[in-house]
């Protein structure tokens, strides 16, 4: 088995994708660690704010695998791919941290993911597991929470009970 951070986010009915993609989430890996849920400014683009939120998965599948399955689970949200990459979106989601794996491509899939810079993906991952350390600098997410001085710190959202925080994961 494997431990899997994922950064969820959407712009478009999140109220509606993220709860729901948990519940798939729950329904083929089990238990989740999910992190409570932020409102962030859109980054790249003009666009409604997302709300993201990171879940820690134990998976049976490989990187690649899991990355696949992740894309259809998207797609099964509507996610359209024949837009700008970014752009406002159903449902994003990403394997942030696998293990301890450092891995680039194919595609965009790496890992530690890029976007572990920005809050809208640290702050939710640094909320459940602050000790779980970043492969590449050695650095824990709590560290790099410290470190953090975001223009945009996110705004804490409750989308209601399937996204109960479920604490530090003290896993990893």
């Amino acid at each position: 088995m494997h431990r899997a951070w994922l950064s969820l986010g959407s712009n478009l009915d999140p109220e509606r994708h993220l709860p729901a993609a948990l519940a798939e989430l729950r329904t083929r890996f089990g238990t989740l660690v999910v992190s409570p849920a932020y409102r962030f400014a859109a980054v790249g683009f003009e666009g409604p704010a997302f709300v993201n939120l990171a879940a820690g998965i134990d998976s049976d599948l490989d990187p690649h695998a899991l990355n696949d399955w992740l894309h259809a689970l998207e797609d099964r949200h509507g996610r359209r791919r024949d837009v700008p990459r970014f752009s406002s979106r159903t449902l994003d989601v990403d394997i942030v941290l696998f293990d301890d794996l450092v891995l680039s491509g194919p595609g965009n899939l790496e890992i530690p993911r890029r976007e572990l810079a920005e809050a809208f993906v640290l702050r939710p991952l640094a909320d459940i597991a602050p000790d779980l350390r970043e492969p590449r600098s050695g650095r824990s997410l709590r560290e790099l929470w410290a470190a953090a001085s975001p223009a945009d710190p996110g705004t804490p959202v409750h989308l209601g009970n399937s996204l109960a925080y479920a604490g530090p994961a003290g896993l990893g």
